[in-house]
């Protein structure tokens, strides 16, 4: 046993890529569930934000900021992470991450009032934030050849799968316990994952010196910038924008600081996140792949529930047995999806990749109100194959042929696209939804004036069958006419969601355009670690 924990402590940090293969699978497996866990918090409280305003007496605009804080306080971290990783090294950042969200998931489920929920929920996707980038960093350090092939594909089934099962789960979690076990269920595997990656997380050396160098206005300008954007994508659809004094204002901040942020990243002498990997262009075209994939992967998460709830009225099992073909289709494409990676040019996989992504879209643009599991099946498994085609390529083509101290930055840098992409895509879809819906029910309205005799019948069928509930002919005919209006709601609403799907759909066919200019990296691999330093 004594011998295990030795070889279990060992200190590979000068060449981490000799380390036993399944010493190198353990410290993988430890950091991908640290990424699930973060990522799958995201959404888990989408489904019970209801109980969590109830339970702690909050109003309807306050209970938003549950998820709004954890989101702004990730977008900061994720670029962060290369810049603390150099300083602390990955092990010990890893380990304060970890730590850090399992003692704030504690303090979410031991909150008093709201804002004690927000604080914490806040720290909570600040710690998260970094556990997300500095997998696929490692990943990419002490893999190479068909192993390696392998990472973008399990790393992608994650970064899919967890924020896809999030609001099922979480649902189903509040229903059998309470709400307060969304946050108390993160307390014993995060105690795990923090205490294993103490002991086998040894892939690169701190430099502490990093600290005393901090360029604060960097750091400054990035928070304001990133954390502002956020509160403008998440708040903006509900407070009609600009037309709101606070959007506006956020929206200044944040362009003021987006400024100040390119001018510290290039001319400070010791900047917090590094822009030098956009200067590849096969990363540029991979980051912006990526942001288009984050665009339509989140989007997709969100209205397919959204509809499931306002049009079908699905609870959250239902919504969660529905929306689960996607990760299904994921994992079976998983070993496809990395087998192709090492035979077939990442230009024709990205090529296959987004073209099925927008069939997918396009086919779930025909979707009528009585729309379910099976109609929503092969579009689902289409959009789950798609995915995994789109994602392995992207992220072969933007984080290959980096030495380990690049490689930390270029992370940051592609994930925090993605996240920027699902925050701009759920953002505008809302805007979208709710626009089109709006003409929709304009031109309904107006076909009904047309034909104002079909309107006139169905309510009065309406008022009949409605007749043996309500007696009185009054009260019936306007149970009729409430009916009616709500029917033609429900057509409106489900008219632009196809609408919504449509466009993203066209979305995708358009980045395709992109394809031929990108070209994939030599696949070398990596220097040693001792060359970042």
């Amino acid at each position: 046993m004594a011998g295990w924990l030795q070889a279990l402590g060992q200190d590979w940090s000068a060449n981490p890529s000799a380390m036993p293969t399944a010493r190198k699978f353990l410290i993988f497996g430890v950091m991908a569930f640290g990424q699930f866990m973060a990522l799958f918090d995201i959404q888990i409280v989408s489904a019970s934000l209801s109980d969590v305003q109830a339970g702690l007496a909050a109003g309807p605009d306050e209970v938003s900021w549950v998820q709004t804080a954890y989101l702004m306080a990730e977008l900061v971290m994720i670029p962060l992470s290369g810049y603390l990783a150099g300083a602390m090294s990955t092990r010990w950042l890893f380990v304060l991450s970890a730590g850090m969200f399992t003692f704030s998931s504690l303090m979410c489920g031991l909150s008093w009032n709201m804002e004690s929920m927000i604080a914490f929920r806040a720290l909570q996707g600040f710690t998260g934030g970094a556990m997300v980038p500095l997998v696929f960093a490692v990943g990419f350090t002490i893999f190479s050849g068909k192993q390696r092939a392998l990472i973008p594909a399990i790393l992608g089934t994650v970064s899919v799968l967890a924020p896809t099962l999030g609001p099922s789960a979480g649902g189903a979690i509040t229903q059998a316990l309470d709400w307060r076990w969304l946050f108390f269920i993160n307390i014993v595997p995060g105690v795990i994952v923090t205490l294993l990656a103490s002991q086998i997380l040894r892939v690169d050396r701190a430099t502490p010196s990093m600290f005393a160098r901090i360029d604060w206005s960097h750091f400054v300008a990035m928070a304001v910038f990133l954390a502002g954007l956020e509160y403008v994508l998440e708040e903006g659809p509900r407070k009609d924008w600009f037309g709101d004094p606070g959007i506006a204002v956020a929206a200044w901040c944040s362009a003021v600081a987006f400024v100040l942020f390119l001018e510290r990243s290039f001319r400070s002498t010791n900047p917090l996140v590094r822009l030098q990997p956009f200067r590849r262009p096969t990363f540029a075209f991979a980051c912006t792949f990526n942001f288009v994939i984050g665009i339509g992967m989140y989007s997709a998460i969100y209205l397919v529930p959204v509809y499931l709830a306002r049009i079908r009225g699905y609870d959250a099992l239902q919504i969660g047995t529905t929306v689960f073909v996607v990760g299904i289709s994921q994992l079976l494409s998983v070993v496809i999806s990395a087998y192709l990676s090492q035979r077939v040019d990442m230009r024709w996989m990205i090529t296959v990749g987004l073209s099925l992504f927008a069939w997918s879209l396009w086919l779930t643009s025909g979707m009528t109100s009585d729309w379910g599991f099976w109609e929503f099946f092969l579009p689902q498994a289409i959009r789950g194959l798609a995915l995994m085609l789109c994602i392995v390529p992207s992220v072969n083509m933007a984080l290959s042929g980096f030495a380990p101290g690049e490689l930390r930055y270029a992370s940051g840098l592609f994930n925090l696209m993605r996240n920027l992409g699902g925050a701009i895509g759920i953002a505008v879809v809302n805007t979208l939804l709710r626009d089109h819906a709006r003409i929709a029910s304009t031109r309904l309205g107006e076909a009904l004036g047309t034909h104002p005799g079909a309107a006139t019948d169905a309510v009065a069928t309406f008022a009949r069958r409605l007749g043996q509930i309500a007696p009185d002919p009054r009260e019936a005919m306007g149970m009729a006419q409430g009916l009616f209006a709500r029917l033609v709601g429900r057509e409106a609403l489900t008219i632009a969601f196809d609408d919504v799907f449509r466009l993203l759909a066209w979305m995708f066919l358009a980045a395709l355009v992109m394809v031929p200019f990108c070209r994939p990296p030599a696949n070398a691999a990596p220097p040693p670690p001792d060359a970042a330093h």
